[in-house]
């Protein structure tokens, strides 16, 4: 009933309505078990670009929880997401695209908004449904499938850890590798013969499979749009990953033993997405990483410890402005000349950004603190989490922290030298205070704004 009046909220007049009935679903068998021809009549009245979304949908496992920016960034490397302004990013777009389908009952479980991570799930009727109306052009592979047969006629195949190795796919754009399914045991080598095969690829996801070098083949992808290498085991990204020129979105979140990111990585001129969260052995960040100015996420800023290695300094973030989801800052007390550079990262503008994370590191020389103030690192007052790690520096907190009237949600972490909390009356938003090793700190401030009646504001309006 729910996708039927779903599909029946966009007619906007009796004779359409009446229409509807006495046409379409007349011809719908209503006998038992038959309820696939009732929502594929939803489907059929969507608009095409649409159709290419919810269809890609099938490569996912049943009541798996999907990650809605991940799938956004999908559509947009198949090229399903058509942009008609130039000012609307094409994730906004996908965004829309997905609420559309949401609204429809297409997608259920919606969790998260738009300042946090989305997931969804689909019902395993809807699961059905895409699975119908994907056909031959998308499938998950297992040992119960011939994957010859498949791959000549797929477009788009996830893959599960009982995988044939001969499979082939000349035409295939989309591999997927679900962790969820199962471990895998495929050698590196296996699975630079899979890739050596499916030469058109625009996704390729190689998520979690102790990959300890990056298969060779992968460079020679030259349609290549979306990467995910994420939670590996390599050290070093090669160089020749640069010939990507297409690639909008490289994934290596919780690469453990990652050190360092190629040189050069400004010739990946469409980059928009870098994920390197939890990457905790990258000792420093590529020079020229600052030219990638469509960059809207970088998941972590590393400042190199002894400037050994030609590196970028925090300048380089200075025209990254679309940097927008959480933003990382490690190694901040070893920043040189850190006045001016403190100021040249110019977090001020960075107006999209929805959490900011600054670390001091504690192997870090602690003499010259005084001269790394927080006050040059000013970060837009759109900004709704901030987290101060391991400052030990001057015990005062800095003035524009009462400008953050959007914080939702404040961390401290010391050690500190921090004497004090001010007063957070104005921010009216705030809901969640964390503190941690402050053993300095012996008071919070109570010079709080009055009302009108000469009652001071509550410290935490929303805690």
């Amino acid at each position: 009933i729910r996708v039927i009046a779903s599909a029946l909220s966009f007619k906007e007049t009796e004779n359409e309505w009446l229409s509807f009935k006495d046409n379409e679903l007349a011809k719908i068998s209503q006998t038992e078990g038959k309820i696939l021809p009732i929502l594929k009549l939803s489907y059929d009245h969507l608009p095409s670009h649409l159709k290419h979304c919810f269809s890609f949908c099938r490569l996912y496992p049943k009541d798996y929880a999907i990650d809605v920016q991940e799938l956004v960034q999908f559509w947009i490397a198949q090229g399903f997401v058509k942009q008609s302004d130039s000012k609307q990013s094409f994730e906004k777009i996908g965004f829309e695209y997905f609420k559309e389908l949401a609204e429809k009952c297409f997608f259920q479980e919606v969790k998260g908004d738009l300042t946090e991570k989305i997931t969804c799930k689909m019902h395993d009727l809807m699961h059905d449904l895409a699975k119908l109306v994907a056909g031959t052009e998308s499938s998950i592979v297992d040992s119960n499938l011939s994957t010859n047969e498949d791959g000549e006629k797929c477009r788009h195949i996830s893959i599960t850890a009982s995988l044939i190795p001969s499979f082939k796919g000349k035409k295939l754009r989309t591999l997927l590798y679900f962790s969820n399914m199962g471990p895998q045991n495929l050698s590196d080598e296996i699975w630079d013969l899979i890739i050596a095969n499916c030469r058109c690829l625009r996704v390729l996801g190689l998520d979690y499979l102790n990959l300890k070098t990056i298969p060779r083949s992968i460079f020679k992808l030259k349609h290549l749009r979306y990467l995910d290498l994420s939670r590996n085991n390599f050290k070093i990204l090669p160089k020749s990953i640069c010939r990507l020129q297409n690639l909008q979105s490289l994934k290596l979140d919780l690469c453990l033993e990652l050190e360092e990111l190629p040189k050069k990585i400004e010739k990946l001129v469409n980059l928009t997405h870098i994920g390197c969260g939890g990457c905790f052995s990258l000792t420093h960040m590529p020079r020229g990483i600052g030219k990638l100015t469509s960059l809207e996420t970088l998941s972590m800023f590393v400042v190199d410890k002894d400037g050994s290695h030609g590196s970028a300094d925090l300048s380089q973030l200075s025209a990254l402005n679309n940097l927008r989801g959480e933003l990382t800052i490690t190694n901040l007390g070893f920043v040189k000349n850190s006045k001016e550079m403190f100021r040249a990262a110019n977090l001020k503008e960075k107006k999209h950004l929805r959490s900011l994370v600054l670390v001091w590191d504690d192997d870090y020389d602690d003499d010259d603190d005084d001269d790394k103030l927080l006050e040059d690192l000013q970060p837009h007052p759109n900004l709704k989490e901030l987290r101060i790690d391991g400052w030990r520096g001057d015990a005062k907190f800095p003035s524009w922290l009462s400008l953050l009237t959007n914080l939702v949600n404040i961390e401290i972490w010391g050690p500190s030298k921090f004497k004090y909390l001010p007063s957070f009356a104005k921010l009216p938003c705030l809901q969640q205070l964390d503190i941690f090793s402050l053993t300095e700190l012996e008071y919070m401030d109570d010079n709080g704004p009055n009302g009108r009646q000469g009652n001071t504001e509550p410290f935490f309006p929303l805690l």
